[in-house]
Formats: structure tokens, sequence, C-alpha cells
């Protein structure tokens, strides 16, 4: 059984110039849907390669939304996009709590290579304090947690043979806004912005404050209504650009596409959905837009995709789980221009495990979407 990823390979070194800007979607003007509210506890799901990696609920707004998600106008305040007609929200709090975006890289980084990352702020009106202190932290792995609180990097160690110790630090983002430059402009756009040297590998940006409250520089202002219990900044224009990549191996040579059979079956790594259901979430945005060029790149190409369960819960609920789940990403591909003819799907429930299901890694790997190349 094959892998998406191993099928699909990395740009060469001389293309990596021409990647231009680094972040998918970094306007937000691409959707999904179009919210009609603001939910307090709700999941970032509706814009494109961008989502809430902790349990702090992201907003999303639109021109084209609802009264309480609208541009320029909504529910937290007015102000027109920085570029187009969207941008996201996101609470700094006063005290601990808070929200952040995070996003997958169109590449990874380069190690070595010098890369300049912006973004642009304004503050609500309706905070109740502004902050200085927001930044852009690049990691080579997923980073979040359940918690609505500032993001940690939590470590696990042993003090003795059987004894776990969780040990919490802060993480030092490579672009942080200077502590002494308050961001406190609610009638225009600021910027953030800030060069580094990259290690290599990192995959995801997450957007925030990565700062106690009391080292982010709070600070109140007669412009603030104070409605909000916080700091509440809008966030547009992501951009993050290689400096000098144009320097790369020109000579490096694209690698031989890899042959597909018909027959062959093929995991879709990275696929998240909300628990318990079949709603898509933005985690899964590379995994399908690896998809969508696949079948781009073979227009022949015709496929079925499959659900799979662990055997927790009733054989017929997890049937129709599978299938929904198999649907799901056959209505996204759909969605993006494929024929419906070139498409099947079916869900298995819990018939086919490839693993052991009384163990957390064996049910983890049961539950699976695949394809299997049906005609080429």
């Amino acid at each position: 059984m094959k892998h998406l990823l191993r099928l699909l390979f990395l740009l060469p070194s001389a293309v990596w110039a021409q990647i231009g800007n680094w972040v998918e979607n970094g306007s937000f003007e691409d959707h999904l849907s179009l919210p009609r509210r603001i939910e307090a506890l709700g999941v970032l799901t509706s814009v494109e390669a961008w989502y809430q990696p902790t349990g702090g609920s992201a907003d999303y707004y639109h021109s084209g939304a609802g009264r309480e998600c609208g541009v320029p106008d909504n529910k937290l305040g007015r102000q027109p996009a920085y570029d187009g007609q969207a941008y996201c929200g996101i609470y700094c709090s006063k005290d601990e709590y808070r929200e952040y975006l995070q996003t997958q890289l169109k590449q990874p980084l380069v190690a070595g290579r010098s890369y300049r990352l912006t973004f642009y702020v304004s503050l609500s009106e309706n905070s109740s304090v502004a902050i200085a202190t927001m930044g852009g932290l690049l990691t080579a792995d997923r980073v979040g947690d359940t918690s609505r609180g500032i993001l940690m990097r939590r470590t696990v160690g042993y003090v003795a043979p059987d004894v776990r110790q969780t040990v919490s630090s802060y993480y030092r983002p490579q672009v942080q806004n200077e502590v002494t430059s308050r961001l406190d402009d609610t009638q225009h756009w600021q910027r953030v912005a800030g060069e580094f040297v990259a290690d290599g590998g990192e995959r995801f940006l997450t957007l925030g404050n990565f700062c106690a409250a009391a080292h982010s520089n709070p600070g109140v202002s007669d412009r603030l209504t104070g409605l909000l219990t916080g700091a509440y900044y809008y966030i547009d224009s992501v951009t993050l650009r290689c400096l000098d990549c144009d320097t790369a191996d020109s000579s490096a040579a694209e690698p031989e596409p890899v042959p597909y059979s018909v027959g062959d079956s093929i995991i879709l790594n990275d696929l998240f959905f909300e628990f318990d259901k079949s709603v898509l979430l933005q985690q899964s945005y590379h995994t399908l837009k690896q998809l969508l060029d696949l079948l781009d790149r073979h227009p022949a190409m015709r496929i079925e995709v499959q659900g799979h369960t662990d055997n927790r819960g009733a054989p017929a609920y997890n049937q129709r789980l599978s299938e929904r789940r198999a649907k799901a990403v056959v209505d996204y591909l759909v969605g993006k221009g494929i024929s419906p003819r070139r498409l099947q799907y079916k869900g298995y429930g819990d018939s086919r495990p490839v693993a052991d299901n009384h163990t957390d890694e064996g049910r983890s790997r049961n539950r699976r979407v695949m394809f299997i190349i049906r005609d080429l």
C-alpha cells in the first residue's frame, strides 16, 4: 500500500525562487463557505488552508458573509480589508487567553536560506487593551493543544523509571513585533515583519501572541471602547518570501514522476475530520491539494475513494461514518472542478483493518481514507 506523500515529489532547488509567497491563501480570499455568525466555541473551517491549532476559536470575515462576520463591518468592530475582501481575527487577551492561526507552507523551508515574514494587523476598536508582541512561529511539525491559553512547548521526560513529567516552556517565534512598539492603531493596518535564517524543514507557520500577558506590553487607549475583555486583532496579507533562493543551483533537474498503475491503493496521509463527523478540517488542505494536482496531471485517471474506521462503536454506525467521510473527499474534489464521472466512493467501516485494534497506534492506522486507481 502506498502513501500519497511518497508518490508526489518536492520542488527541485531551481524552482525555490519561483514559489514567491510560500504561504497558501495569505490574504484569506479562498474559502469553502461563508460564516453567518461568530461562534464563541467554534472551529475555523471556512477559510482554505488555515485553521486554529488550539481550543481558542479564531474567526473568519468576508464581505459576502453574514452580518456578524462581514467586511468592513462585523460584530467585533469595523475595518476594511488590507488586501481583497477578507481577513481573519484572533484574541490576544490582557490575560492568558489566546487564539492562534496556523497553516502549512507550500514547501518546507531550506536550511541556511534567508526568509522574510510579513503580515498586517489592525486592533479592533472594541478591545480593552492593545499589545505589542504579535509574532510568527515556524516549526517542522504541527504545534497545538486543546487548551485556550498560551501555546507552549511541552516536553515529556522521566524523573524516575516509572514517573513521567511534562515541562512547559515558551516558544520563541522567529519573527515578533518589537515589545516597545505597541500595535494600537484601530483605523489602519500595521505591519509586523522580520527576517530569519531557516534551520531547514520548517513546514508550519503559526501566528499570534506567544508571550505572557505581563510581557506583551499591554496598554489602554482612549480610542478603545472596552466592550471586549482583551486585545482583538484582525490579520491580513500574510507573506513569506525567500530572500536568497535565486542563488539555487539552476542546473538541478526535476525528478522523474512516479509511475502509477491501475489497482494501486494510496493512503491519504494527514486527512483530518471533526471528531465523529464527516466535516473536513483545514489541516487536510495540503493532502487534498496534492490529490487535486494528481488528478489534474492525469486527466484520464478514475479513482474510488474509500473510508475506513477502527472497531470502536457499532459496525453499522462505523460503516455510515466511513462512507460519509469518503463522500466528503469526493464532494471536495467535485467542488474544485473534478468531474463526478471520474470519482466513486465507498465506506467499509471497521471491516478491513490494517493494524491491531487493541492498541491506540493500531486504531489510528485503521482510521484512514484512501483511494484506488480504477482507470488511467
